[in-house]
């Protein structure tokens, strides 16, 4: 049976952009957790040392990963218990994710 290996592609110049203005903007250390979402790729969320949070997307896991890495003063992280503790979701964040369902 042949091994299927995943080709990590570096991430771009913008999403290393990205990723290292976000720290700057909001604080060391940030952190970011990698999530898988399919066939579009994986989620890169950051986490800033003020609780703010945004995202890249890069085209897969092992790219997140290296976007991570190549980042100085961002973190690896998971879902936990100190990463969820410090983030700042304000009302207005929670009505956009809520949708449709937020307006009724």
């Amino acid at each position: 049976m042949a091994e299927e290996t995943e080709k990590t592609i570096a991430p771009t110049a913008r999403q290393l952009a990205a990723a290292r203005d976000f720290v700057a903007e909001h604080g060391k250390p940030s952190k970011a957790v990698v999530e898988n979402i399919g066939n579009a790729g994986a989620r890169v969320v950051l986490v800033g040392a003020d609780g703010a949070m945004g995202d890249v997307i890069v085209p897969s896991v092992a790219t997140g990963e290296a976007l991570v890495e190549a980042v100085e003063d961002l973190e690896r992280a998971e879902w936990d218990a100190a990463t969820i503790n410090g983030t700042k979701i304000g009302a207005a964040h929670r009505r956009k994710m809520a949708g449709p369902r937020a307006k009724r």
